[in-house]
């Protein structure tokens, strides 16, 4: 029988701008990239140089450290440029798509007949793998490990996010080859987390061979680590694997086709968006493609590859990030605010009941990027265990991460979290600490000290 998980920690944000459940085509874009800052510590190695000719499935870069770990174009075309950084890190290679997208074979093949490592093989040759990532850490998944299990969340909870009953809506009998692929690499079903009232007429509901369990409550719930965290706790020495939606889609068809078809339709939002709405586009297409004419222009914008809460600041000249299904776009926030905040705040959101607009819980605001304020002191306020339904500490978390407590890390959960988790703990934060970037140390530092 399925679970039902009901959490009461965390927090809607209720922000103007959602996707309309309307979906339309992008006009050709000509430029698409893949970016190894997308991977988390990752180090390249560079296979391909300007000017050479690719088709949808030919490898860019692999990991240097594990080069069976490859990274390939999602379109046939030239490689334009390879974008460096400081000593000479690389930061992007650049595709100039063809007219038409030409495909690597990679044969498809019925999942079910295959062996585990035939389906890894297959994985790894077409570059599809590294969508299949590890917990702790959130890294690409080591091919040789066996994880105890594999998460899916079947949604989103996060401001504005797409809905995947509609980005996902003709993708049945993809998603059933992704999740029948999972129960191989696992030895066992699945878990696909659903929003609890998810009806029956969902693409998710229609899945076979998975292990149904259903989460109620604000956001972070529709997060893989929030859900791995109240059914299957991960300690010491263990490792669970994680998937997205939408990748999974493109797992499924990289079986029923032999193809990397890398399209994905991902949701165009925000308050400062004429008319958000779902766009197919590609993975790593160019953010110009994305959002050229559909901007408001009035304020100095903002746009953010992927949600307000993880996502990262982008220009029309950059590339969609490899794991992300939206784009966002908010006001930048630089402009002067008479009085700041001794103004009565009818407009401004707060948790903790500063301004009057707590009387109206279903308003929808427009916020922007301005931080209100400067770092401060860090104390306990007991603000983050509001935000954060997990059976963990986390100020004191965060303090060990600081002091470089490899020790007091593993007590205290630092196996179970990753940035995204702990979000909201930020954007509630009156300190203005970074919770995500300290995380994201504590990780290199776990990754460099104990593997």
């Amino acid at each position: 029988m399925s679970k039902v998980i009901k959490l009461k920690k965390g927090l809607d944000i209720k922000l103007k701008g959602e996707a309309e459940n309307l979906v339309k085509n992008i006009e050709r874009c000509d430029f698409y990239a893949v970016k190894p800052t997308d991977f988390r510590l990752l180090t390249p190695k560079l296979v391909v140089k300007a000017g050479d000719q690719v088709k949808a499935g030919d490898v860019l870069f692999i990991d240097k450290y594990r080069p069976e770990v490859k990274f390939t174009s999602p379109v046939s075309g030239t490689v334009e440029t390879v974008n460096r950084g400081e000593r000479r890190k690389l930061l992007e290679v650049v595709v100039k798509a063809d007219a038409e997208i030409q495909y690597k074979d990679f044969g498809a093949a019925d999942v079910n007949k295959l062996s585990r490592d035939e389906v890894i093989e297959k994985l790894l040759d077409s570059g599809v793998w590294p969508m299949i990532k590890q917990r702790p850490y959130d890294i690409i998944a080591t091919p040789a490990d066996m994880p105890k299990a594999i998460f899916v969340s079947g949604f989103d909870s996060a401001p504005l996010a797409p809905d995947f009953d509609i980005t996902l809506a003709d993708e049945l009998t993809a998603l059933q080859s992704g999740i029948d692929c999972l129960k191989k690499l696992c030895g066992k079903n699945a878990n696909l987390n659903l929003k609890e009232g998810t009806p029956s007429t969902s693409v998710f509901a229609k899945l076979k061979n998975v292990d149904v369990n259903y989460f109620a409550g604000p956001h972070p719930a529709g997060n893989a680590g929030i859900q791995i965290h109240h059914l299957n706790p991960i300690n010491k020495g263990e490792i669970v694997w994680v998937v997205n939606a939408m990748d999974l889609a493109i797992i499924g068809r990289l079986f029923t086709s032999g193809k990397f078809d890398a399209r994905k339709t991902i949701a165009l939002a925000g308050s400062e968006v004429e008319k958000p709405a779902y766009y197919k586009t590609i993975l790593g297409a160019k953010i110009g493609c994305i959002v050229n004419g559909k901007l408001k222009y009035q304020v100095h914008q903002r746009i953010i590859s992927g949600n307000v809460l993880t996502g990262y600041k982008v220009t029309e000249e950059n590339y969609l990030g490899y794991y992300n299904n939206m784009v966002t776009v908010i006001p930048e926030g630089d402009n002067y605010e008479f009085l700041g905040w001794a103004t009565p705040g009818f407009n401004k959101f707060s948790i903790s009941k500063t301004f009057p607009s707590f009387l109206c819980p279903n308003k929808k605001y427009t916020l922007d990027a301005n931080y209100h304020g400067e770092e401060r002191a860090f104390v306990v306020t007991g603000q983050y265990e509001k935000v954060l339904p997990m059976d963990i500490l986390p100020v004191y978390l965060l303090k060990a991460v600081l002091a470089e407590d490899l020790d007091k890390m593993e007590q205290l959960g630092m196996y179970e979290v990753v940035p995204e988790d702990m979000a909201l703990c930020e954007f509630v934060c009156t300190s203005k600490t970074p919770v995500q970037e300290i995380l994201e140390k504590g990780i290199e530092l776990m990754i460099k000290e104990l593997s």
